[in-house]
């Protein structure tokens, strides 16, 4: 994984990638990474619940 810190309209943006040639990048802000980290455990269950 790859994440790269970029700009969208003057505002900071995370861009994560799976490799340089990913062609759809999760790209979000400041509030959707707030929105992100306040879930963070019930994303990483989830994520275990559901991973093959």
């Amino acid at each position: 994984m790859l994440v790269e810190r970029s700009e969208f309209k003057g505002r900071p943006m995370l861009v994560i990638k799976n490799d340089e040639e990913d062609k759809y990048p999760f790209s979000f802000g400041l509030g959707k990474a707030k929105k992100i980290m306040a879930c963070i455990d019930d994303i990483k269950k989830f994520v275990d619940e559901n991973e093959k």
